[in-house]
């Protein structure tokens, strides 16, 4: 074999050697930088905002009774009002979920007397997802009115995130391209490429709401929601490589 022809076929296997070797170990290899290359890691954070499409409420039934059998058939009873009012709002069958059943002894205590039960205290809570938030109001109305005596939230959140995220990605990564051509003008560089985008993770972050008041509910008009607007943000460490 030629010399030449040897010296190909030798770098061959090894290259081939080489990219087996990678595959079996399961390895990534690190970015390749330019010799006369400087590697700038910026760090970035933006902010999207926009109105819920979606709100969820706690709702349930605490009944009290002598006896643990007629306290948990009350609170059947008593919840089974409370769900169908929930679902004559028009809420799907898989917006309502079930929080918790509890069954409690009550207790009376006495100086220098073991604690003895005076009766039993029931409770049912379901969780219930309105994406329609223009009728949460008269929603949380109409489950007092059918015997809810235990109401919590709401809480707000946005439906489909990725666009709005999205949008804060884009937000983030300009606003690091930007700080990044700031730092290679001030040295007299230029930005090459981008090396690593590292997402360090996301937050939604709703803006304060009222309590609901359970004493609203006798009122004719329904309780006023506001629900203000959700901020979903990204933070990104993002990679650059300077160069001449």
């Amino acid at each position: 074999m030629r010399p030449a022809l040897r010296h190909l076929a030798l770098a061959t296997a090894l290259a081939f050697g080489s990219l087996a070797m990678s595959v079996d170990a399961q390895t990534v290899p690190a970015p390749a930088v330019s010799f006369d290359g400087t590697l700038l890691s910026v760090a970035a954070q933006a902010e999207a905002r926009r109105a819920p499409d979606i709100a969820t409420v706690s709702a349930g039934v605490v009944t009290q009774a002598a006896d643990a059998n007629t306290a948990l058939r009350q609170n059947a009873d008593q919840m089974s009002k409370v769900v169908a009012a929930i679902r004559a709002a028009g809420v799907a069958e898989r917006d309502v979920q079930t929080a918790g059943v509890n069954l409690n002894p009550q207790y009376r205590y006495a100086e220098n007397q073991p604690p003895a039960i005076t009766g039993y205290q029931a409770s049912n809570t379901v969780n219930v997802t309105v994406r329609d938030i223009a009728k949460l109001g008269r929603i949380l109305d109409a489950l007092v009115a059918t015997g809810a005596n235990q109401v919590n939230g709401p809480s707000f959140d946005i439906d489909q995130k990725e666009p709005v995220l999205d949008e804060a990605r884009r937000a983030a990564l300009d606003k690091a391209r930007k700080r990044a051509d700031m730092y290679a003008q001030a040295l007299g560089l230029h930005v090459r490429r981008i090396v690593s985008i590292d997402e360090t993770g996301g937050a939604s972050i709703p803006r304060p709401i009222p309590m609901y008041s359970m004493a609203k509910a006798a009122r004719d008009e329904a309780t006023p929601i506001s629900p203000g607007e959700n901020v979903l943000s990204v933070n990104l460490n993002v990679v650059f490589e300077l160069g001449k």
